[in-house]
């Protein structure tokens, strides 16, 4: 690793030098049905939430930091349908934030060498929150988490 891991992707870290980001977007949908009444404004029930959506984007500069094989893995999972456990946070105090599908990556590569390989790509992922409920493939969620934070703070 180059760097401090602040956040991973499965089993991808994002590093303060290397594959690293520069912000983090959240959506949360929540829905409330209007239930009609006669003679007042009509009161609203919480049905729960609907979407839990995620946008990480930075910048990669392969020849200086490298973090291209990083993305490259993330696109590999992602085209494979392998849904992935998001964990932000450090050694001292990790936070696991679910499951997550990759609903797209976004790629805006630049300054290109001889050989064809931009020096740098300026990327976007879309994330997407499943249900607690769905199970991610090799074993219980308990054990993949324990094991991916385990992993995550050697």
């Amino acid at each position: 690793m180059s760097g401090n891991t602040s956040m991973m992707l499965g089993g991808f870290a994002f590093e303060a030098l290397g594959f690293g980001y520069q912000g983090i977007k959240r959506s949360l949908n929540t829905a409330w049905a209007e239930i009609p009444v006669g003679q007042t404004l009509n009161p609203q029930q919480w049905t729960g939430p609907t979407s839990d959506e995620i946008t990480i984007s930075g910048v990669v500069f392969t020849e200086e930091f490298g973090g291209q094989s990083q993305l490259d893995g993330i696109i590999a999972e992602a085209s494979a349908g392998v849904p992935m456990m998001l964990v932000t946070g450090d050694a001292a105090e990790g936070v696991i934030r679910g499951v997550f599908t990759v609903q797209g990556i976004e790629e805006d590569k630049s300054l290109h060498n001889a050989r064809g390989v931009a020096a740098r790509n300026a990327y976007a992922i879309k994330l997407k929150r499943q249900p607690d409920t769905v199970p991610l493939s090799g074993g219980s969620l308990l054990d993949r988490a324990t094991s991916f934070l385990s992993d995550l703070f050697r």
